[in-house]
């Protein structure tokens, strides 16, 4: 039951991407570049769409926070620690780089796997490679001298 529920809420999320846009690099890209602004080039629609998300998500966590514990598991799975360390620092900014540069990011990529492009499939290996090697340096390395983990 529990993978089926998870499957739904997959496809509405993947649905909410295809028509959102957020799963057209063209469109992202369109967004992201604000020196269009002056030749009117530039798509400022993911601003409601990034509004939409942060009301959902502000609003969903009020209420899901109300309960003892979640619907689906026994116990909420939350950060314990509240300090922040240079994976915290560059991995969203990695992750902001290369999302302006390909002009999408995990999870419209797999939904706009059927979108036909070459491109796509292409990224995707790429970034499932990435995740891959970043996972396998993680465990390798322990930690990072004081001065960079500060």
């Amino acid at each position: 039951m529990v993978i089926l529920i998870q499957f739904v809420v997959g496809l509405v999320f993947g649905l909410g991407l295809l028509l959102s846009g957020m799963s057209n690099p063209e469109k992202v890209l369109n967004f992201l570049d604000l020196a269009a602004i002056r030749s009117g080039g530039w798509d400022p629609s993911l601003i409601l769409v990034m509004a939409g998300a942060v009301t959902v998500t502000f609003v969903g966590f009020r209420l899901v926070f109300r309960r003892q514990r979640p619907i689906l598991d026994d116990r909420f799975h939350l950060p314990s620690s509240q300090t922040l360390d240079w994976r915290i620092a560059t991995g969203p900014a990695i992750f902001g780089i290369g999302w302006g540069l390909a002009g999408i990011c995990p999870g419209p990529a797999f939904v706009a796997l059927g979108y036909g492009s070459p491109a796509i499939p292409l990224f995707v290996v790429a970034m499932m490679i990435g995740m891959a090697a970043a996972r396998m340096l993680a465990n390798r390395q322990p930690s990072l001298p004081a001065a960079l983990s500060e």
